[in-house]
């Protein structure tokens, strides 16, 4: 009969056992006959009372099965169809089926389950031809001093708001065309003590149209056309007097160039620049209401409403982000009809403080050598303005 052989060692007759053999864990090794053999000439083997004469049965049947099966391959090898050596290695693919029925292996292609993908969701993509930014500030300024105050003073209120949308063609989409548009309007509005007639006083009034169009010609240059428009909306009169300064159209300025245009901005959009310079332009100078303006101090004749001028100009637009709080953005204009000079340089530093807040410094220095002469600053003029930001900006892309 089978036996299974164990790693567990028994000691011979009359010798004492050893537990911590016997106590080991039995481990199934092959089968063999009762009859353990002896490792060496010197020591004895070690015999199982079992009967396993079938077993002696078997194996004597199968050794003559093996020697008949050889006898016949020795004879006839044209009989033998396959050698166990050369049989191909059995791909991964597949599994080899038994069937006991048929005395046979089958060998049968692997069945795997097609992945399960999971559903795509489509999302159409629209390409936008018009890229919009939108900008919205309003700057406040508030103080109160009491009337015993030491020092003196009065008590102060000003209010700013600054509306900006720009629309432009989108160059990715675009790459040969340029088509740059923005409206902006600003206004100011203070508590005025000083003025015995009105209460406050509109130190800020300005609205703006500018568009700048091209095709390319080389590299980051465009052959272009520039338009500008410049005006206010509200009467703004000088301090304790019913004098007129400026209203709706008084002044008013439009300009109209040809000529280039330089557009720059890296992969970063850190630094952008837009020179447009036009060889060939044409302003033109309004003043509405010349009964109670003077127009000779906006460079129009007298008695005119309207001056016509052919010149050349340049306008030149510089933005950086120094930092992710802080950015400067600067603007130069520059006008001549060869007898008068007339320009703006504009710079604005914001400081951002969160996505809201922010302080800003504007800067905006003008020559206008048209303008009425001053004894202290000549053709020069001069604005600068500290606020406190309240601030919006919505923009696509």
């Amino acid at each position: 009969m089978l036996i299974a052989l164990a790693i567990v060692a028994l000691p011979a007759a009359g010798q004492p056992v050893a537990n911590h053999y016997v106590a080991s864990p039995l481990v199934f090794e092959r089968y063999q006959r009762s009859g353990v053999p002896a490792e060496s000439p010197s020591k004895p083997a070690y015999g199982l009372q079992r009967d396993d004469a079938w077993l002696e049965r078997a194996l004597s049947e199968r050794e003559r099965q093996n020697a008949q099966r050889y006898e016949l391959m020795i004879s006839h090898p044209e009989l033998v169809k396959y050698n166990a050596n050369l049989l191909p290695v059995v791909p991964r693919d597949v599994n080899v089926v038994a069937n006991p029925s048929g005395h046979k292996l089958a060998v049968v292609d692997s069945v795997k389950p097609a992945p399960v993908e999971a559903p795509v969701q489509r999302r159409d993509i629209k390409v936008r031809n018009w890229i919009h930014s939108v900008d919205g500030s309003l700057h406040f300024t508030q103080s109160y001093i009491s009337g015993n105050w030491y020092q003196g003073g009065e008590n102060y209120l000003s209010l700013l708001g600054h509306f900006k949308w720009e629309c432009n063609l989108n160059t990715n989409v675009h790459p040969k065309w340029l088509f740059n548009n923005m409206v902006q309007y600003k206004i100011g509005v203070s508590t005025s003590h000083n003025d015995s007639l009105r209460k406050y006083t509109i130190n800020e009034d300005i609205f703006e149209l500018s568009s700048n169009a091209g095709y390319k010609a080389v590299k980051h240059w465009y052959y272009s056309a520039n338009l500008m428009f410049k005006t206010q909306f509200f009467q703004n009169f000088k301090s304790n007097t019913t004098d007129m300064k400026a209203s709706f159209l008084s002044p008013g300025e439009l300009t109209f160039g040809l000529g280039m245009t330089y557009n720059y901005k890296d992969k970063e959009g850190i630094k952008s620049v837009t020179v447009a310079i036009s060889p060939l332009s044409y302003n033109m100078k309004i003043c509405r209401d010349i009964e109670r303006l003077d127009p000779t101090t906006f460079g129009i004749d007298a008695g005119r409403h309207v001056k016509h001028s052919f010149g050349s100009s340049l306008e030149g637009k510089f933005l950086w982000k120094i930092t992710p709080n802080i950015e400067w953005l600067s603007r130069l204009y520059f006008f001549t009809d060869y007898h008068y000079v007339q320009g703006d340089w504009e710079n604005s530093f914001s400081f951002a403080i969160n996505r809201y807040l922010s302080t800003k410094i504007f800067v905006h220095l003008r020559y206008d050598n048209s303008h009425t002469w001053d004894s202290d600053w000549r053709y020069w003029q001069l604005k600068e303005i500290l606020i406190f930001v309240l601030t919006y900006h919505f923009s696509t892309k």
